[in-house]
């Protein structure tokens, strides 16, 4: 059998971008999917356009900042398959701007998504995965969670916490048949990042100003089950963020002094 065959996952985020991608990539290995999004309407595309290529996937709208909602997303996925082998823990929201124009309600939006949405896949699929004594969480994080990311304060902080979680987790769940994985990609055409919130600049400066290339989001996804076959616990690409958190570990101060110019180069678009 080849690896995802057969076996039942669960995305969310999974209407555009990455999750969108992982969707299509699970359904063409063989994967039941389960497509959840608050975005209704685009999980229903998502699930209509797998079911057309042959393959078997279902729609859930569920906002992974509601603890409730994705207990149920969990819940209603045992009860109708019958198991649950992978929980791809991909929704998110990003963010960029100084500080000093980070509001607490942006704090609280991507702590409530980014973070505590992890969170919730995580608790309410860890016991079951437990009991049946195997499945994989694979919890989307970013490069901005191995690396310092200049005028990404909220987005990085909680994807440092999603990368410390799943590595923790992953050394508690080991003897218990449960493997947990971090995905850290660099620039990824994605959904994220067209929807990101830009604050107090301009959004086409902004973006213009990204140094590297963006990733195409199917290549994303092919990387992302590459490595969660392989069970590795960090899972970075493409080249370039391998290269910079390479660099972070073997020269701390350099990649501090790159991120040092990523703020001044985003102080001279931010609007006074």
């Amino acid at each position: 059998m080849q690896p995802f065959e057969s076996t039942v996952a669960v995305v969310t985020g999974g209407a555009s971008g990455i999750g969108r991608a992982l969707c299509q990539a699970l359904a063409a290995r063989g994967a039941r999917i389960v497509v959840a999004d608050v975005n209704a309407q685009g999980a229903d595309e998502v699930a209509q356009g797998i079911h057309t290529s042959g393959s078997r996937a279902e729609a859930c709208a569920v906002d992974v900042a509601d603890r409730a909602a994705v207990e149920r997303l969990i819940h209603d996925t045992l009860a109708r398959q019958g198991r649950l082998d992978y929980l791809f823990n991909n929704a998110g929201i990003g963010f960029a701007g100084d500080a000093r124009d980070v509001s607490l309600d942006c704090w609280q939006r991507a702590l409530d998504v980014n973070l505590w949405g992890v969170i919730h896949g995580t608790m309410a699929a860890y016991p079951a995965m437990v009991e049946q004594g195997s499945g994989h969480i694979v919890n989307t994080a970013s490069l901005a969670g191995l690396v310092p990311a200049a005028v990404q304060l909220p987005y990085a902080t909680t994807k440092h916490a999603v990368v410390g979680l799943s590595l923790s987790l992953r050394c508690e769940a080991a003897d218990l048949g449960v493997k947990v994985s971090a995905v850290c990609p660099g620039h990824v055409a994605s959904g994220i990042h067209r929807s990101a919130e830009i604050l107090n600049a301009d959004r086409d400066k902004v973006l213009a100003a990204a140094p590297y290339k963006q990733m195409d989001s199917g290549a994303a996804a092919n990387a992302i089950l590459k490595g969660v076959a392989r069970n590795r616990a960090i899972i970075v690409f493409p080249g370039h963020a391998r290269v910079l958190w390479a660099l972070y570990r073997a020269s701390p101060t350099l990649i501090i002094s790159l991120a040092k110019q990523t703020a001044r180069g985003f102080r001279r678009l931010r609007k006074s």
